[in-house]
């Protein structure tokens, strides 16, 4: 059950995020290896992306990938949080006075973010590629030309195999046991506190919408780079025995965004990251938390 319920949250917190999610990929594939200034900038900042693709993509273009969005939120979180949710109900997340250990927390966090992310990888590496698709006009990375979720994957399948379904889920390590970590830690450490301040109520909302706030902020922080780098990295065209043409790997892909972008290039579309990664998670463990206490509620009535 804690594994349901925390992909019907992700589930949740996808719908309204989607298209952050879009504008994010844009602006993170945008200026792909070169140098600033030397590029047209199809996206300036997020609100003239959302306009910028409502234009000329159509309004229908911002929930792009939603499908293969939705079965990645759902299978990942799903995982990352129901493995938590084990491990925080077992006690692993608490040292031996009973207080909550961040360094325990964080650990729980990372490892149930990798199992998580290596699982889940085949439907971001599709959600990536059509959310990239565009019009000539404003296109930005490599253009896969997809027609669907079930299509790439069957293509995907067809011309790389098993390992080309994998392609990139190593990079894809490091970028969800940081955000992980960095969320679920951050979280159950900022809800614990805020609670023994005695701001709210006692299992008010409130304290884990204010916990979703502040761990929100130091995800996007922490995970940005890493973030840009896989994005990079799942989106690249591919050889024909499914080699990356651009990059070799994470290391590689960050040293070449550093060299030719400047260092601030691997925090390309940073406030498109915010703007995404604060909802969904402000959403999506308000969701968790919420489901978890209305089914805890319900089996003590039964």
């Amino acid at each position: 059950m804690d594994f349901l319920l925390s992909g019907v949250a992700a589930c949740g917190a996808c719908m309204f995020t989607n298209p952050l999610e879009v504008v994010k990929t844009r602006m993170q594939l945008q200026g792909e290896l070169q140098a600033p200034g030397t590029y047209t900038r199809h996206y300036r900042n997020v609100f003239h992306a959302f306009y910028t693709i409502g234009r000329v993509d159509g309004l229908a273009a911002l929930q792009r990938g939603l499908l293969p969005a939705l079965v990645y939120q759902f299978s990942m979180n799903g995982i990352r949080l129901g493995s938590y949710a084990i491990a925080e109900s077992a006690g692993y997340t608490r040292a031996p006075d009973g207080h909550l250990s961040l360094l325990r927390s964080t650990v729980a966090g990372a490892l149930a973010g990798v199992t998580g992310a290596i699982t889940s990888s085949p439907f971001y590496l599709v959600k990536t590629h059509i959310q990239a698709q565009s019009a000539s006009e404003i296109a930005v990375g490599h253009q896969y030309q997809h027609e669907g979720m079930s299509q790439a994957l069957v293509k995907i399948y067809r011309e790389h195999g098993m390992a080309g379904l994998w392609r990139g889920a190593i990079s894809a390590i490091p970028r969800v046991m940081v955000g992980s970590a960095t969320q679920l830690a951050t979280f159950s450490t900022s809800k614990e506190f805020i609670g023994k301040l005695k701001i709210f109520p006692d299992d008010s909302w409130l304290v884990a919408l204010s916990a979703g706030m502040t761990s929100s902020f130091t995800v996007a922080i922490a995970m940005t780079p890493f973030d840009v780098a896989s994005t990079r990295l799942y989106n690249q065209p591919v050889g024909p025995e499914g080699q990356g043409l651009m990059y070799k790997g994470l290391l590689d892909c960050l040293a070449k965004i550093i060299r030719k972008e400047g260092f601030l290039g691997i925090y390309k579309g940073l406030g498109a990251s915010y703007f995404r990664i604060g909802p969904h998670t402000i959403l999506s463990l308000l969701f968790w938390d919420q489901l978890r206490n209305a089914y805890a509620s319900w089996t003590d009535q039964r």
